[in-house]
């Protein structure tokens, strides 16, 4: 199976949130469906990424990365590579890169949300699968070359420092945490 078709098939079987997500996902079927380069860079009508809140939920709280160009607190992600058989792949590895943290589990259940932002020319969109993964008691992360810093932030704490689709992101995150679906 090639990383566009687990795309699909990732999105297909995406069933979470409001009808808000419910149209993102028809938007990113439709634009897999167009766009056979959808889930490449170089694809200029937009893109699909992956990328990972890091969450450690026994201390309840989750790392962000200040992000070099967009200098704006998110979660760990990015751009598929050609290594990448699965877009869990491609969000786990984004995730480990990051945050300098080995043996970071995806939480099951796939993606926990999906979010579509504009970004500068040449391309135009990002349509970012968005899924959480837990850091091992101990961790200790490193800031990459696409980092300005690390910092673990209490739940509480991430609305006043990340923008709203960060929030939401946490928000699903911590519902699927408290329903027990990653027990």
């Amino acid at each position: 199976m090639s990383l566009h078709d687990d795309a699909v098939s990732v999105v297909r079987s995406y069933a979470e949130g409001d009808g808000q997500q419910a149209e993102l996902r028809l938007t990113y079927l439709d634009h897999l469906a167009v766009h056979p380069d959808g889930m490449w860079k170089a694809c200029g009508a937009g893109h699909l990424t992956a990328s990972a809140l890091v969450i450690d939920p026994d201390r309840g709280r989750v790392l962000l990365t200040l992000h070099k160009k967009l200098r704006m607190w998110l979660q760990m992600g990015g751009h598929c590579e050609p290594q990448d058989a699965t877009l869990a792949d491609a969000a786990l590895r984004e995730a480990t890169e990051e945050s300098g943290i080995t043996g970071l589990t995806l939480l099951p259940g796939g993606p926990v949300r999906l979010d579509r932002h504009p970004i500068p020319a040449p391309c135009h969109w990002h349509l970012d699968v968005q899924y959480a993964a837990t850091a091992s008691a101990g961790a200790v992360e490193q800031i990459s070359d696409e980092s300005l810093d690390l910092r673990w932030f209490p739940y509480d704490e991430v609305e006043k420092v990340a923008d709203a689709s960060v929030v939401r992101l946490l928000e699903n995150t911590r519902a699927r945490l408290d329903a027990g679906q990653y027990s």
